[in-house]
């Protein structure tokens, strides 16, 4: 059954709901879940963790993979991209995140939204939000790394904001090729131009991933869009 939102806005709406009305919130979470159509919130939890788009996603992806995460502000990108990162330990895979958008403790933050502590989980993760993320530092990073690395790189268009930074295009054939060389799986979370707005489509696609600076999409595996509770994956052409 598809969730008419991700979980962790279900969450928060329970929170508002819980003090507005002023009962407990797991009466809160219990009256949104029978709304959803199921018996009470842990129903909709255990249903959920069956089968969340973060699990078929990984269910597709291989060593030399990159996937391309994209959506507008607010969509979820990022929340998927983490909930990648936790699950990787499964794969038996050490999870990196770099981020050009967040420092850590906005990081750890978000993955808390998502129920997870990632410091507790069997699996190491890597939070990394330096200035000096580019291709040249994550491929650095991943020749340290003694088993198979999951990388979410957040995001895209950031990675060549220094001008002392190689052409975006160059820096993405450079990942894929470490990634293969490696047997590591790369995701990078791209805005959506603001124009998809503007536009009667309901989903975002290609053409709608900002691009300041050329890079061939086409070196991305599978893509994955969001938007308004709702994700579409597809492999590249």
């Amino acid at each position: 059954m598809r969730l008419s939102s991700p979980i962790y806005t279900l969450k928060r709406q329970a929170k508002l709901l819980a003090r507005d009305n002023e009962i407990k919130l797991h009466e809160a979470l219990n009256q949104l879940a029978t709304k959803e159509g199921f018996r009470d919130w842990g129903h909709l939890a255990s249903s959920y963790s069956k089968a969340t788009p973060a699990k078929e996603i990984m269910s597709q992806l291989k060593s030399g993979d990159m996937l391309l995460i994209g959506a507008r502000p607010g969509h979820g990108k990022t929340l998927l991209g983490l909930e990648l990162v936790a699950l990787a330990k499964k794969s038996n895979r050490t999870g990196y995140v770099f981020s050009l958008d967040y420092n850590d403790t906005d990081v750890w933050d978000r993955f808390e939204k998502l129920g997870f502590d990632p410091k507790q989980q069997d699996g190491p993760i890597v939070v990394d939000t330096s200035d000096d993320i580019c291709a040249d530092h994550i491929i650095e990073r991943l020749g340290d790394t003694s088993g198979d690395a999951f990388v979410v790189v957040d995001y895209l268009q950031l990675l060549d904001q220094r001008r002392s930074n190689p052409p975006l295009e160059e820096q993405v054939r450079a990942l894929k090729k470490s990634a293969v060389k490696f047997g590591a799986i790369v995701v990078m979370i791209s805005q959506i131009d603001r124009s998809f707005e503007l536009s009667s489509n309901d989903m975002p696609s290609i053409e709608n991933i900002r691009l300041p600076n050329p890079v061939d999409l086409s070196l991305f595996d599978r893509r994955c869009f969001l938007h308004d509770g709702q994700i579409q994956i597809e492999m590249a052409a």
